[in-house]
């Protein structure tokens, strides 16, 4: 492994490029990640970095997202076939069709989607911003919301909006058990609950603390002597451990009796291998067709637009 590592370090100097990872890779792929972080922040040092090549350690939508941002830049990904449950639950034409027979609503679209659904936004939001963003239009401002219901629904209950939802869903997300998460509250009864908001409505009310994952590390951070039942992909695990190293993680188990945690299959293709393949070869490439990019772009500039503007 040292030497894969020390590989990739070269590869990277020498090629120009630069490593973003998502909260959810396998920890050794954080590690030696120039930046790791949410989909808002991947959104932001894509925006600005300098490097000839980006290689985006995440999902396809990831780096589809940074190629629209930087149509100049090679934008590569370890393996092509990690794509998104929740993208894939918003095709773009049924998309696209559902927005034309909703005319005069706008579209705020979840940053996990293709930038074919992005070419058909108003706004794209993630879940560090989506409250703030959408609190940013008149309250009686008519709203189409795709693809996650789930995050839809707790953004409605608090902001007292009623969206129009798109029914799409994770399936990390959707399949943790409330049931097991009871039980393992009745194990550890000073734990606090953590959860993405992805997550079903009935284990949002469980929960102590609802955020993205770059809000539920933030919080973890700022309170160390607490234990915590994590709702999320369990990746964030390794960063929280090591921001927390005394704080005692425990992942939320999924309905699936033989896990213990819950895991992106998709995250997960992604390895220190492909990665070191990736930049030696250059490949596989993310393209995005120009008229579908120009379109997305807008959106995705007004999101980190309106996010800067909020200090987020």
């Amino acid at each position: 492994m040292n030497e894969l590592i020390k590989a990739i370090k070269e590869l990277k100097q020498e090629k120009n490029a630069i490593i973003l990872a998502h909260y959810y890779q396998e920890g050794e792929i954080q590690d030696i990640a120039d930046y790791v972080g949410d989909s808002l922040a991947l959104a932001q040092w894509a925006a600005k970095t300098e490097a000839d090549i980006i290689v985006m350690c995440g999902v396809h939508f990831m780096g589809e997202t940074a190629k629209v941002l930087c149509p100049d830049k090679k934008v590569l990904v370890p393996d092509m076939a990690a794509g998104c449950s929740l993208a894939d639950s918003c095709p773009a034409d049924k998309f696209g069709q559902f927005v034309k027979e909703h005319p005069g609503y706008t579209v705020i679209s979840y940053v996990n989607t293709t930038a074919a659904v992005k070419a058909v936004t108003d706004v794209v939001v993630t879940s560090t911003n989506a409250r703030q963003i959408v609190e940013s239009f008149p309250e009686d401002e008519k709203i189409i919301f795709g693809p996650d219901r789930n995050l839809g629904n707790y953004i409605n209950s608090i902001t007292h909006r009623q969206m129009l939802l798109w029914d799409g869903a994770c399936h990390v997300h959707e399949q943790f058990s409330v049931e097991k998460i009871v039980e393992l509250k009745q194990q550890y009864p000073e734990a606090l609950v953590l959860a993405h908001p992805e997550c079903k409505g009935a284990l949002l009310k469980l929960a102590d603390v609802v955020g993205s994952t770059a809000a539920l590390l933030k919080y973890a951070v700022a309170h160390p002597e607490h234990t915590y039942i994590v709702a999320t992909e369990s990746g964030i695990l390794h960063e929280m451990q090591k921001k927390c190293p005394q704080t005692l993680f425990i992942p939320a188990p999924p309905n699936d009796s033989t896990c213990a945690c819950n895991e992106c299959s998709f995250m997960r293709l992604n390895t220190m291998q492909k990665l070191y393949d990736c930049l030696k070869n250059e490949s596989p490439e993310i393209t995005v067709d120009p008229a579908i990019a120009e379109k997305a772009v807008r959106p995705i500039q007004r999101m980190l637009d309106i996010s800067a503007k909020l200090g987020l």
